[in-house]
């Protein structure tokens, strides 16, 4: 592919961001309040240069702010005080939002492949997010740098290899916040004997953003009984 096309294509792309209902809308921006310029920026840079770097799919530019911006921003208000650790962050989501949303919190983007990695970098840079430190590798890898407060992971396993793989990033009385579908309940049943050998329990909660959206689902991961 040449400049050229490369070029075009980011054109398409950014064209058809505007046909997304929710950009640049009154009711995002109420919702995001102080962090929007922040959120919009890396909305821009995700639709302008995300299908191009593999991260997000062409028919997703048109619905980004619904299914990818403001699912990953539903996320964090059940993220406890300390270190977020995002794992496998892939494009920045739900981590790049959660940071956008919290400059005040350092969060952590856990991610094993290095193109990813360098988007990343890229972004947080480019956005204005300066609270982001970048952690190349898998969850398992990088214990022994990276300790959690609370971990989020949005579309990246099953709870049962999710908690395998994170539950020993949790500082002491850390929590798990992940972002899952309609299935979660079943998901999280079946994840059940995985939970009680790591000490934890776990709930399905109802994590709305717009009135007009359907609520995300959150499953939190608790220590203790």
């Amino acid at each position: 592919m040449t400049d050229e096309q490369r070029e075009e294509g980011s054109r398409e792309d950014i064209a058809e961001l505007s046909h997304d209902p929710w950009h640049q809308s009154s009711a995002v921006r109420e919702y995001f309040g102080e962090s929007y310029p922040r959120v919009e920026r890396f909305a821009l840079m995700l639709a302008d240069q995300g299908v191009l770097r593999g991260l997000i799919g062409p028919r997703e530019i048109g619905r980004l702010w619904e299914r990818h911006i403001l699912n990953s921003a539903a996320v964090a208000p059940f993220l406890r005080e300390g270190t977020i650790v995002d794992v496998g962050s892939g494009a920045g989501l739900p981590g790049m939002v959660v940071a956008a949303m919290l400059p005040e919190r350092r969060v952590v983007l856990v991610e094993p492949m290095e193109r990813r990695t360098t988007w990343l970098y890229e972004a947080a840079r480019e956005c204005g997010i300066d609270n982001v430190t970048v952690v190349r590798g898998r969850a398992e890898e990088v214990r022994d740098v990276v300790e959690a407060d609370a971990i989020t992971a949005r579309a990246v396993a099953p709870i049962d290899r999710l908690v395998k793989w994170c539950a020993p990033l949790l500082a002491d009385g850390g929590e798990m916040a992940l972002l899952k579908g309609r299935s979660a309940p079943e998901e999280l049943e079946r994840a059940k004997y995985v939970l009680r050998k790591f000490g934890l329990t776990g709930s399905v909660e109802s994590a709305p953003t717009l009135p007009e959206l359907e609520p995300t689902t959150v499953v939190r991961l608790r220590q203790g009984s």
